[in-house]
């Protein structure tokens, strides 16, 4: 009962409660988009983490079992490329035996490229994951090169989703970053593509994240522009939202042919809403996707040994971070004349 009384009061400066915590697990990825990872940035020569200042397995199931006492109640899994961490079907494990104060398991999802997914998705299933989000911009195999900074082809992310499917890591959701001028002309293909299928077509408004994507705000295709460019082809209505700090705006066809979202990042912000903590790599704890600095979490799980079984500073600090949060760049973003210096990369922090 104290658990519950804890979780329902732990609120953040305005009034928002800590429901959901994203877990970035590792800071590589496979794949360099340009609004993400560019190559041009993280090429050959850019210093990744070393694995010694990775979280292990072990620190992050220690840090999620008392951010769940705090009110979590939804775990997502990111990067990086998530998939690139060696032994994560462990992690999966780990995490799918957690219970609320309720007694109920934590939603446990993963944010993939798909790249991968093909021969693991199988062994996630079976490790306790429930959903999977896969990031695919393109089918167009040039736009899908130039958007991933790759050689892979479309292809594999495609056979990845077929398999997420197969196991039942339903629904499958397809996020598409619309970049004006870039990959807009792949938004009916996207959805004539995954219209019947049961996949989730979701299409997101390029972000201002990090320092190094170049981000323009006339390179923001809007979602208004995007429904409408749908609706034209396959008229669409409105879905009410599954929950309060739902972000995407969600929409079904009129003649039953399944449903797609809309995540309105810069145009409608959504931050009053705003339910995520987010866990970096090497553990830090960072309160909006657009944060400048973070809290060291590392140090207090490297100080006091899991074997004592005493995590009350860790759910100290954790507390005390949320409840002084104050965040909501994006509903401040419109009035700023440039964008905040030193903010954190996207790969670092997760999605």
């Amino acid at each position: 009962m104290h658990d519950q009384h804890r979780a329902a009061t732990c609120l953040d400066n305005l009034q928002r409660p800590l429901r959901d915590l994203r877990v970035s697990v590792t800071d590589r990825c496979n794949l360099r988009c340009t609004y993400c990872m560019p190559g041009e940035v993280f090429g050959r020569e850019f210093v990744f983490l070393r694995h010694a200042d990775l979280l292990s397995f072990e620190e992050i199931v220690r840090a999620a079992r008392q951010c769940i006492a705090l009110g979590v109640r939804k775990i997502r899994l990111s990067g990086g490329e998530p998939l690139l961490r060696h032994g994560i079907a462990r992690l999966v494990e780990m995490l799918a035996g957690l219970h609320d104060s309720d007694g109920k398991p934590i939603e446990l999802t993963m944010t993939s490229n798909g790249t991968l997914l093909a021969k693991k998705a199988r062994a996630l299933k079976d490790a306790g994951l429930m959903r999977l989000n896969i990031s695919l911009d393109a089918l167009d195999e040039n736009i899908f090169r130039h958007m991933s900074g790759s050689s892979v082809l479309p292809g594999i992310v495609l056979e990845g989703i077929a398999a997420a499917q197969s196991v039942g890591l339903t629904p499958v959701k397809v996020n598409a970053v619309i970049k004006r001028g870039i990959n807009e002309s792949e938004i009916l293909p996207l959805i004539r593509h995954f219209r019947h299928t049961g996949v989730i077509m979701r299409f997101i408004e390029y972000m201002d994240v990090g320092n190094t994507n170049g981000w323009r705000l006339d390179d923001v295709v809007t979602s208004s522009e995007t429904l409408a460019r749908i609706d034209h082809e396959y008229p669409l209505a409105p879905i009410g939202s599954h929950a309060q700090n739902e972000v995407a705006e969600r929409w079904k066809f009129q003649d039953g042919g399944g449903e797609i979202g809309v995540i309105s990042s810069v145009t409608q912000a959504f931050c009053h809403t705003c339910s995520r903590l987010r866990l970096s790599t090497d553990g830090k704890l960072y309160t909006c996707l657009f944060a400048t600095e973070g809290v060291d979490l590392r140090a207090i799980l490297r100080a006091q040994p899991a074997q004592s079984g005493d995590d009350a500073a860790l759910r100290q600090r954790i507390a005390a971070t949320w409840r002084c949060r104050t965040d909501r760049y994006s509903q401040l973003r419109h009035e700023m004349t440039e964008k905040l210096p030193g903010r954190i990369e996207m790969s670092y922090i997760g999605g």
